[in-house]
């Protein structure tokens, strides 16, 4: 078991391309020591030096290309994928889109995408809990994006892990539903501290769950006084306007954001 994440070294990863045999085994090179602290120490920051290391990669091959990478994080269950879907679905006439799906098992999120007619692939990390530079790098040499394209990375479900693994994104967007306590942000300071947006999902709920919207923006914001912070719901719609203009803006004037 690593120290840095919780994921097991032992683990493998697996990426699927949906209408593909595109699978791809390899192990996460992490390495284990856990004689005493300052052993644990090297461990750490060894394996964040590697990961850092090609995430500034990532990041120049998406400067290059004019690629806008957003990392989606947040815990299971917040609606990311639904949000990813609908997005896809209302803005694939002015936006072109690819995807890179995170999760420890199963195609399901993939094919969900795919449905969209997004090019997609997923990656299964299976006992990993995070997805690193290096799994993307990966992804990125099979799909090959095409240049003035959004790049969607939806991470393992997990407010832990990911906070500490730069993919090279340009934006790291935390999403957080309304069914989540408004006290999140506190609770797990270190994503809300590296993310640049908050999107409070689901919020046609509000009626019947003890969320306070107002709470949960002024913990995010005491956390990280930068975050822009969007409040959503895919099953009305309200809020996605606000939200597709800003990813529209983010494309469309690269050099100004």
């Amino acid at each position: 078991m690593c120290v840095t994440c919780g994921c097991d070294a032992e683990g493998s990863v697996t990426m699927h391309v949906p209408g593909q045999e595109n699978n791809h085994d390899h192990s996460n090179g992490h390495s284990h020591s856990h004689s005493n602290a300052k052993t644990t120490l090297s461990v750490e920051q060894d394996i964040l030096q590697q990961n850092n290391l090609l995430a500034e990669r990532n990041k120049g091959y998406f400067d290059a290309k004019n690629i806008l990478a957003l990392n989606l994080v947040s815990s299971p269950g917040s609606g990311k994928t639904t949000l990813l879907e609908k997005t896809l679905t209302d803005l694939k006439e002015e936006l072109t889109f690819s995807v890179i799906e995170g999760d420890q098992q199963t195609t399901n999120d993939a094919d969900r995408i795919h449905a969209t007619g997004t090019k997609v692939t997923q990656i299964n990390t299976g006992k990993g809990c995070h997805l690193d530079a290096h799994m993307v790098l990966h992804a990125l040499q099979g799909m090959k994006p095409v240049n003035d394209s959004v790049l969607f990375i939806e991470n393992v479900g997990n407010l832990v892990c990911p906070a500490m693994f730069d993919l090279g994104e340009k934006e790291r967007v935390v999403i957080i539903s309304v069914t989540e306590g408004d006290d999140k942000p506190l609770k797990y300071p270190d994503m809300f501290y590296t993310s640049t947006v908050c999107v409070i999902n689901k919020i046609d709920l509000l009626p019947y769950v003890p969320f306070s919207v107002d709470k949960v923006k002024e913990n995010a914001l005491k956390i990280n006084r930068n975050l822009q912070i969007f409040e959503v719901s895919c099953t009305t719609g309200e809020g996605l306007n606000e939200w597709y203009s800003w990813l529209k803006s983010k494309v469309l004037a690269p050099d100004k954001v």
